[in-house]
């Protein structure tokens, strides 16, 4: 792993890296300097396939406040580009990366804190956890393909709503919303995020990797298409060695014990 910014914390344990935005005097606010980290954390990560789970959190009081308003402020447009590109580039590494990414949630998710959050395969929200789309309330528009996301997992309607309006929701509403998998108690956060990397951890790799993959494709093929792509996912399952693994614990109605990178 490359080496993180002091404002982003990169730790392993076996195969499952954790990812944490340590500015918590501003609710992690999202600098240039952490923005440039979180790509090349991304990167390192897309590129190992020993990866098996990804977890992104925030220290503190909050997952994240949103963009650093006081770097906005003095270069709007400039501070504007500095965060965007490499936050941008890092959307689409969590996208395509083989290993599901679990957003850890707690305190303040608002503006790009809550686009990232949409933009994870997972979600886990702690009681007390306040979301806002936030944009509109200080004059811009969306980033993190927050408006891309949203949509998708609540309808359109929905979606305008909570962009236009800019109005705070809790962690009832957002799970209720379908923008979260789950609710815990705050003391229960981090351990039942580490529960859900490691059971995804030992899950078939290959498997959870094309599965994810045709999940984020549907929305772009046709039914044909789609019945293609599935065609040829598991067919490459199927020449694994988890897959003769699931089969014979299947059958033998034992706990697999998978291994495939």
């Amino acid at each position: 792993m490359s080496e993180a910014a002091p404002s982003l914390r990169v730790s392993r344990d076996g195969p499952i890296v954790r990812l944490q935005f340590d500015r918590p005097d501003v609710l992690n606010a999202l600098d240039r300097a952490t923005a440039q980290a979180f790509a090349h954390a991304c990167r390192d990560i897309a590129s190992d396939h020993s990866v098996r789970a990804v977890i992104i959190g925030g220290a503190g009081r909050a997952f994240m406040a949103g963009g650093d308003l006081t770097e906005l402020r003095a270069d709007p447009t400039g501070a504007a580009i500095a965060l965007i590109g490499p936050m941008h580039e890092a959307i689409v590494l969590l996208a395509e990366m083989r290993a599901p990414v679990i957003a850890s949630l707690h305190g303040a998710v608002a503006g790009a804190g809550l686009s990232l959050a949409l933009a994870c395969d997972f979600a886990i929200a702690a009681e007390g956890t306040r979301f806002t789309l936030a944009y509109v309330n200080i004059g811009t528009s969306s980033d993190l393909a927050g408006s891309w996301s949203l949509p998708r997992l609540v309808g359109l309607r929905k979606a305008l709503e909570i962009a236009l309006l800019g109005e705070r929701f809790d962690a009832a509403e957002a799970l209720r919303l379908g923008l979260v998998n789950r609710v815990v108690p705050a003391g229960d956060l981090e351990a039942q995020t580490l529960a859900l990397a490691q059971r995804l951890a030992r899950g078939p790799a290959q498997a959870i990797a094309q599965l994810k993959r045709l999940m984020h494709i549907s929305f772009e093929h046709d039914l044909r298409g789609q019945l293609d792509a599935e065609r040829a996912a598991f067919l490459s399952c199927a020449a694994t060695h988890d897959f003769a693994e699931g089969l014979d614990a299947f059958l033998a109605r034992r706990e697999p014990k998978f291994g495939d990178a």
